[in-house]
């Protein structure tokens, strides 16, 4: 078994008591002492085969001091296995043995550390700055730097559009990013800047203080609204005297006596007793179309059958004499007779008898004589 399989659970086994192991996101952990700082880096390299130097850096934690981290990897047996040591300096004395000595890949490293953190390393070949410029002060990545570029020149957010044109108005406060401080506090005009202006002080009344008291209006100002909703507001025309605003009758029926302004039913006529009121149908309003529904195409209604001619009265007889057929009702004997008549003109007919005369007509017609 690998020694390197053993960590995290022996990490005080292999690296000194008071060191202490942690795995977290596949990535295995030890803080050590700054006393034991070299002495872990070498059995890193020798016991635990991490000849692989991959970067040292350093991390400010306010409170606490630099904490600087050396990740090394193994690359034996074609398999790849990280470890990274931590080791906590204050920030009143940020000094740590350099560690060129065991891995010659931390020279640069170290440089840049030292730059842009401010921690020592002693015994160190070489150290001095690696980017930044020669005349350079502070340190960019400590949380305690300065970010001069904004005392120099104001932020974007430092003023609102259309304040730059009273310089003495008094402004809303000025918002700064962190590490920002005051431009008469720190910088090239420190101690040459007069004081911000201050705001006002606000009146018992802006404030809404009880019993401030009542604001005078300036001349010419329209007068302060004091009606309320109802009454409108105050550029209205009041209305004229004796004209009482008319207002619809509130509504007071049921949603069953549908809306008031439908027509009710037709009143009693005029000069009729006064009839008691009727009481409302017992049925829903017709202000509700889904209470009578009809269809979307009514269909036309069918012909109307005609009654039945009724039959004639049955004729009663009489004591009288049943009267005789006219003579031009008598069918002709003689088919092949023509009549006496000229085309086109109707034969003429003989009265009928006077009723009751009692005289039979004679059937035989007149033939000029002839038997």
């Amino acid at each position: 078994m690998n020694l390197y399989d053993s960590l995290p659970d022996a990490a005080a086994t292999v690296f000194g008591a008071e060191a202490v192991g942690s795995l977290a996101y596949d990535v295995l952990t030890v803080d050590v002492p700054v006393g034991s700082w070299i002495s872990s880096l070498e059995i890193a390299r020798d016991k635990l085969g991490c000849t692989y130097f991959d970067w040292l850096s350093a991390v400010d934690e306010p409170g606490t001091g630099f904490q600087v981290c050396a990740h090394v990897v193994s690359l034996e047996n074609h398999r790849v296995r990280r470890l990274l040591l931590r080791t906590t300096v204050p920030h009143a004395a940020a000094s740590l043995p350099s560690a060129v000595a065991v891995y010659a890949g931390a020279q640069w490293h170290e440089r840049e550390t030292f730059e842009m953190f401010g921690v020592i390393f002693t015994d160190h070949p070489h150290l001095v700055p690696l980017l930044l410029p020669e005349n350079f002060e502070g340190h960019p990545l400590r949380k305690d730097f300065v970010l001069a570029a904004r005392v120099a020149k104001a932020w974007p957010g430092a003023k609102e559009p259309g304040e730059a044109h009273d310089p003495d108005a008094p402004k809303r406060r000025q918002m700064l990013p962190p590490g920002v401080p005051d431009p008469n506090d720190w910088g090239p005009l420190k101690g040459q800047l007069p004081p911000a202006p201050t705001r006002p002080a606000r009146t018992p009344r802006a404030a809404g203080g009880a019993g401030a008291p009542a604001r005078t209006p300036r001349e010419g100002a329209p007068v302060r609204r004091t009606r309320s909703v109802a009454e409108g507001s105050a550029t209205q025309a009041p209305p004229a005297e004796g004209d009482a605003p008319v207002r619809p009758v509130r509504r007071s029926r049921s949603v069953a006596d549908g809306s008031a302004s439908q027509a009710g039913p037709p009143g009693p006529a005029t000069g009729a007793p006064d009839a008691p009121a009727a009481p409302p149908p017992a049925g829903r309003g017709s202000d509700a179309p889904w209470h009578d529904p009809k269809p979307a195409f009514e269909e036309p209604a069918p012909a109307a059958t005609p009654a039945p001619p009724e039959p004639p009265p049955a004729q009663t007889p009489t004591d009288g004499p049943a009267p005789d057929k006219s003579p031009d009702e008598t069918p002709d004997e003689t088919p092949d007779k023509k009549p006496d008549t000229a085309p086109g003109k109707a034969p003429a007919k003989k009265p009928d008898p006077a009723p009751g005369s009692g005289s039979t007509p004679d059937p035989t017609p007149d033939n000029g004589g002839d038997a």
